[in-house]
């Protein structure tokens, strides 16, 4: 029969079929997308917005030399505070982590099976819901990892065109200033 324990769906039978496990599995990780995607959005904000506007930007018209400044000051202070709220999420994980070594820990010297292996059951068992909770703080973190590895890629991009234009600007003052002076 299944038992619940904070939260967290325990099996403490023998599922009968594929479909049943295949349930399972999306049910409770459809919980931690949903949990670690409301992170990811609580910490993320700001990037997401800059990166959507930057993609409405740059698929509607050329941008001008302003405005990309701007982008680029812009990412990059937004940058420096998502990565901050990143560094957030790794204390929590690493305190989740903590926590649910103890109450492994604990669970495992108070378990009453004759062998470990019956022994380390029982305290996987008892610090699932810590478990599953590690697994929301550990994907949110990757995921405002990935996103903001991405603002930095796209940070680098506008810089290499903002520097483009530079050398291009410079390459035709200076054409133009040798063809002045050659008309003197």
């Amino acid at each position: 029969m299944a038992s619940r324990r904070e939260g967290i769906k325990v099996n403490d039978e023998q599922p009968k079929t594929s479909e049943y496990i295949m349930k399972n599995v999306d049910s409770i990780s459809g919980t931690i997308k949903e949990i670690s995607d409301k992170l990811v959005t609580e910490y993320c904000e700001d990037l997401d917005n800059i990166m959507s506007e930057l993609r409405q930007e740059i698929t509607s018209k050329e941008i001008d030399n302003y405005i990309l400044e701007s982008y680029i000051m812009e990412l990059a202070s937004t940058l420096y505070f998502t990565g901050s709220a990143q560094e957030d999420l790794g204390i929590k994980e690493d305190t989740c982590k903590a926590i649910r070594q103890e109450v492994y820990s604990k669970a495992r010297e108070q378990a009453t099976g004759k062998t470990v292996a019956d022994k380390t059951a029982q305290a996987e068992l008892i610090a699932q819901a810590e478990t599953m909770t590690l697994a929301i703080y550990s994907r949110a973190y990757k995921k405002v990892k990935l996103r903001m590895d991405a603002g930095y890629e796209m940070l680098n991009s506008l810089k290499k065109v903002m520097n483009k234009r530079i050398a291009e600007m410079e390459l035709s003052n200076s054409r133009y200033i040798n063809k002045s002076k050659g008309d003197d």
